[in-house]
């Protein structure tokens, strides 16, 4: 059964919402649900809510492009090293190329500061962590992808996730020792990092709220665990977001059904007000905690429940 056709008020007010919520730990795909039900009396779907992602992500890669081009960049020339190295292991002495990969400094428009091998190292590193932690979302959102767009969706559950890992954020607060900086990070801080970015499959969990409270019970410093989980959502939302657009263009099934020009503004307008929300959130938790957002998703929660069960909105 085909739904009803979304407006240019929805589209915009949706866009809205997924740009202010993207980066916050209150689960932008959660308040999607929320809205578009409360206000509009459908579901904008699991498609729309992955393709207006793309405008958030977007609005990372610009406010991040400078540490991303040098992380992928260093990535890219340490691998062709390393593998260049281990194919002259046995090539005789007499015949080795002497010459090697320039090493980037501190001087030229691409150069370091001070620390040029460390900074190489971390980078390196970065790439490699961000890699190796979007394997398992990327395993789990292919095998589960149709509970994804349906049963998850459900309202009851998103409350209930909202209220439950409003929890686990205070948990994190107030148990991390919020000590390391984002140079102390490792493996292991990158794949625990990434099997809490699964959590965020379901709506109402928060992928910068699963993330970062990963990061904080690992004893990172509350900027650095935030830093990483914008990196680390870069490859996961691209790619959903991506593999989500036939659906989304071609919109089959009950719920709000966008326009290919209503896809567009509405991913522009999340671009926009994401990239806002990016700078906004790394400045407030530099100085404050998570408790705020905790408080939020608990009286959310009880709210939505609250209409729930007198039948004010459908959970599905």
């Amino acid at each position: 059964m085909v739904g009803e056709s979304m407006t240019w008020v929805q589209a915009l007010v949706l866009g809205l919402v997924q740009g202010l919520t993207e980066f916050l730990p209150v689960s932008s795909s959660g308040h999607l649900r929320i809205v578009s039900s409360l206000f509009f009396g459908a579901d904008a779907g699991a498609s729309f809510t992955a393709v207006t992602q793309l405008g958030t992500e977007a609005a990372v890669l610009l406010f991040f492009a400078k540490d991303i081009w040098r992380i992928v960049r260093v990535w890219c020339a340490t691998v062709f090293e390393k593998l260049t190295a281990r194919s002259r292991e046995n090539v005789p002495v007499s015949e080795m190329v002497t010459t090697k990969l320039p090493v980037v400094t501190g001087t030229g428009p691409v150069g370091y500061d001070p620390d040029a091998e460390a900074q190489r190292q971390l980078d390196y590193r970065m790439g490699w962590y961000v890699i190796i932690a979007t394997i398992p979302i990327g395993v789990l959102g292919l095998v589960f992808k149709d509970q994804i767009r349906t049963g998850a969706r459900n309202l009851w559950l998103v409350a209930i996730m909202l209220i439950v890992f409003a929890l686990v954020i205070a948990a994190a607060e107030h148990f991390g020792p919020k000590q390391r900086p984002l140079e102390q990070l490792t493996t292991r801080d990158g794949l625990v990092m990434g099997f809490a970015q699964c959590l965020a499959l379901i709506p109402g969990v928060s992928r910068s709220g699963a993330t970062s409270s990963a990061g904080l019970f690992l004893g990172l410093k509350r900027e650095a665990a935030v830093r990483f989980s914008f990196l680390l959502a870069i490859p996961a939302v691209t790619a959903s977001g991506l593999f989500s657009l036939p659906d989304a263009f071609e919109p089959a099934g009950e719920g709000l059904n966008a326009s290919g020009a209503q896809l567009l503004v509405a991913t522009l307008v999340s671009f926009v007000v994401g990239y806002a929300s990016v700078a906004w959130l790394l400045r407030f938790v530099a100085k404050h905690s998570f408790y705020w957002f905790v408080g939020y998703r608990i009286v959310l929660g009880v709210v939505i429940i609250g209409l729930l069960a007198g039948g004010v909105v459908s959970a599905t």
